[in-house]
């Protein structure tokens, strides 16, 4: 796999990449627009930070990448939906910098309510004044944390070790979280009003751009502080402005712009503000934050090499990390399952059913469908399937997809059982895992037993003496070794499936003159690669 890297991006966070042979390693820093699309044809991966804009034009002339790698939790700068359509997966960092982000939180707050950094300067002129750097303590202050994630809840840690009441606001959070942290869990109204400072932690969308607006400001209290190290723009930094001009504000401290580098004049007037505390963009920028950061998406590049699942895949569904191990085996089973089926079922399916049973019904299976779709559907598409844009692809065809899931069962533990509705009828494919390896346990309404293999026979005939053995010779007259064999039926010299594994792929001629010799209602050779 070819990758490149546009960023500066730590070289000891890269080692698993550096290390594996199957790897190239292109780093191309300070690309022209022009001069990167020209490049990123050769690429499977990319690797970037906040530099370097992943959108849909840079995506167009992509036709080799299989996915982008952003060194760092917000993915601002790539186009998810763009990436998504064409099947690309997003990857990004979401720990690497956690902790790197809470501190620079806490060192600019402290340095802001105990005037370091005009202290310093003063000092360092020449002067020695004291009375005018006068600063606050945090002891006893209130503060409002917007945001009880990954660095907000650090920082919640943080204030409350230095004894400051801390109050949060997520309306995506339980009260047990906030009980977790020793927090109190209130409404946004409550964080505006009774706040002494106010530090925002959450990620940059519709709902939270510009989330600190002009009107907010009017209710707080005079003399407030307010803390931004998370993304510019989700304070309205006119209205900041204004509150530092009248006063209702006395400091503010921001890592993070609107506009990186700052170049308007709004930007350019708040950060001359005296009240002002600024740097430029270091929340993640510490030695251990990019290595981190670095080995994180270099670790995922290698698992998508692997064929492993990703864990911080931001557009493909995945699982709680503690259930990745054991969910493995099941996502190889549904995939084998989604090939197997697309390839006997009628074509232009209508309908896609999951159906979930025994102890793997207590799991989010959610990820597991998407696999399974992705497997089916690269079969009925003209354009590659994977787990990032199978449910987009699905909805295009017309295709409906649902999931069910009970955890009664009536001979396995766990099994799955995929069903694909059309206009001429419904096909059923189940599974199951037996110690850990994919077995087939249901086909149509035959009860059958076998692993699937890479080169399969199945037929569909009334079953008559005899006809095991024709299909044998056969075989063995077109040097098709036969492996194993299952036989389902309902009733003796009934109607019966058969399903052959075979050492070779079986010929189109051979096919026909075994269908003839049994009079096969259906017959098809499967390829399970």
């Amino acid at each position: 796999m070819k990758v490149l890297i546009t960023d500066e991006i730590s070289e000891s966070g890269l080692q698993p990449l550096t290390e594996d042979p199957r790897i190239q390693i292109d780093k191309k820093l300070g690309l022209s627009i022009p001069e990167l699309h020209k490049t990123i044809g050769d690429y499977e991966a990319i690797i970037t930070r906040s530099g370097t804009l992943v959108d849909k034009a840079l995506l167009d002339h992509a036709h080799k990448l299989k996915i982008v790698a952003r060194a760092g939790v917000g993915i601002d700068n790539v186009d998810v939906d763009a990436a998504s359509s064409k099947g690309i997966i997003v990857v990004n960092a979401p720990y690497g910098n956690v902790n790197s982000a809470a501190e620079h939180t806490m060192a600019i707050m402290l340095s802001l309510c105990r005037n370091v950094p005009v202290a310093n300067a003063s000092l360092k002129s020449g002067d020695w004044q004291r009375a005018p750097f006068t600063g606050r303590e945090l002891k006893g202050k209130t503060v409002g944390i917007i945001g009880l994630g990954k660095v907000g809840g650090r920082v919640a840690l943080r204030c409350r070790a230095f004894e400051a009441k801390v109050i949060t606001y997520d309306p995506y959070i339980s009260e047990k979280r906030a009980d977790d942290f020793g927090v109190k869990l209130v409404p946004l109204e409550d964080i505006i009003r009774f706040s002494d400072i106010i530090t925002i932690h959450t990620p940059k969308n519709e709902e939270t751009n510009n989330m600190i607006s002009a009107e907010l400001f009017e209710g707080m209290q005079d003399g407030v502080i307010i803390i931004n190290c998370a993304r510019g723009g989700l304070i309205n930094e006119e209205a900041m402005l204004g509150a530092l001009e009248s006063g209702k504000c006395c400091g503010a401290a921001f890592d993070v712009w609107s506009q990186e580098p700052p170049n308007t004049e709004t930007l350019k007037k708040l950060i001359a503000h005296p009240n002002m505390l600024v740097t430029p963009h270091l929340g993640a920028n510490t030695f251990e934050a990019q290595k981190n950061v670095a080995v994180d998406v270099s670790r995922e590049i290698v698992n998508y090499v692997d064929g492993r699942p990703l864990s911080n895949a931001v557009n493909i569904p995945r699982f709680d990390p503690d259930q990745m191990e054991q969910m493995k085996p099941f996502m190889a089973l549904i995939s084998i399952l989604g090939n197997f089926i697309s390839q006997l079922a009628p074509p232009n399916p209508n309908k896609i059913t999951f159906t979930y049973n025994g102890k793997l019904a207590r799991f989010d299976c959610a990820p597991l469908s998407v696999c399974g779709l992705a497997a089916l559907l690269n079969h009925c598409s003209d354009q590659e399937v994977n787990m990032v844009n199978a449910n987009l692809i699905a909805r295009q065809m017309g295709i409906e997809v649902e999931s069910v899931r009970s955890t009664a069962t009536d001979s396995f533990s766990s099994l799955i059982t995929l069903t694909l509705e059309s206009a001429e009828g419904s096909r059923t494919i189940a599974g199951t895992l037996f110690e850990g390896t994919p077995k087939i346990v249901k086909m149509r309404n035959f009860a059958i037993d076998f692993r699937p293999e890479d080169y399969m026979l199945v037929i569909n005939y009334q079953d008559r003496p005899g006809l095991i053995g024709k299909i044998g010779t056969i075989l063995g007259e077109a040097n098709v070794n036969i492996g194993n064999m299952s036989l389902g039926r309902q009733e003796k010299a009934g109607e019966a499936m058969v399903v052959f594994s075979v050492d070779s792929p079986v010929d189109d001629e051979t096919l026909q003159k075994v269908s003839d010799a049994v009079d096969a209602k259906f017959i098809k050779a499967v390829h399970i690669g």
